[in-house]
């Protein structure tokens, strides 16, 4: 039986488990519009947070913690600052760009189900985070991987997840009263969602067009 070749030309897999994560990564999506505020399953956003929680993490510190919102009047005072925010972008904007931003739907906080907030604990672990010591940054990393872990599950069980990054961190860690040496990295709505669009939103709206593997691309040296 002849593989089915994707329209790269670069044939799929053939494992079952390896096609299922493929089409998972190729299905995602920074979700806004789409959410239909139903249910999640205990036992399924459960094996959401197990599949982030099981990331790499450098030292396995597992510098992460999840905090899961449903309170509608703490989303409700996240979505006023981010609408605020929202404007002071759109004021640095001008001309045609203005025009598209202003069609953009940036936030799903009050559509969706509920929210995660994934942080970073830069203590974890500390002082002798095994693999840190040259790069700082490397936890915030882990912190990353757990959320495309979570993402990716959660696209798996048939949801949605948008990340919404129209904040001030201050602000956030405030209303959440997290202690100081916590850093709040995603605010993420996730939810079940009507369908998952066939081209991300940004592209759809003419903001950003995507760009070819073959131009990011370099071997042995950094080319072009």
């Amino acid at each position: 039986m002849r593989r089915r070749a994707e329209p790269d030309g670069v044939p799929a897999a053939r494992d079952p488990r390896a096609v299922g994560l493929y089409e998972a990564i190729a299905r995602r999506r920074d979700v806004r519009a789409q959410f239909t505020g139903g249910p999640i399953e205990p036992a399924v956003l459960r094996r959401m947070l197990e599949a982030a929680h099981a990331a790499p993490s450098v030292g396995l510190t597992q510098p992460w913690d999840f905090v899961v919102i449903s309170d509608p009047v703490l989303r409700g005072r996240f979505q006023a600052h981010v609408a605020a925010e929202r404007e002071v972008f759109a004021g640095s904007l001008a001309g045609e760009q203005a025009q598209r931003f202003a069609d953009i739907k940036i936030e799903g906080i009050l559509d969706s189900t509920l929210s995660i907030v994934v942080t970073y604990d830069p203590e974890r672990g500390a002082p002798h985070v095994l693999g840190r010591h040259a790069i700082a940054d490397v936890g915030l990393y882990s912190v990353c991987l757990a959320i495309e872990n979570l993402w990716l599950a959660a696209t798996a069980e048939g949801l949605g997840v948008g990340w919404v990054s129209f904040y001030r961190e201050r602000f956030l860690a405030d209303l959440l009263d997290l202690p100081e040496r916590i850093r709040p990295v995603a605010w993420l709505c996730v939810g079940p969602v009507s369908h998952l669009e066939a081209i991300p939103d940004l592209e759809r709206h003419g903001w950003r067009r995507r760009v070819p593997l073959a131009e990011v691309l370099h071997h042995e040296r950094w080319t072009g």
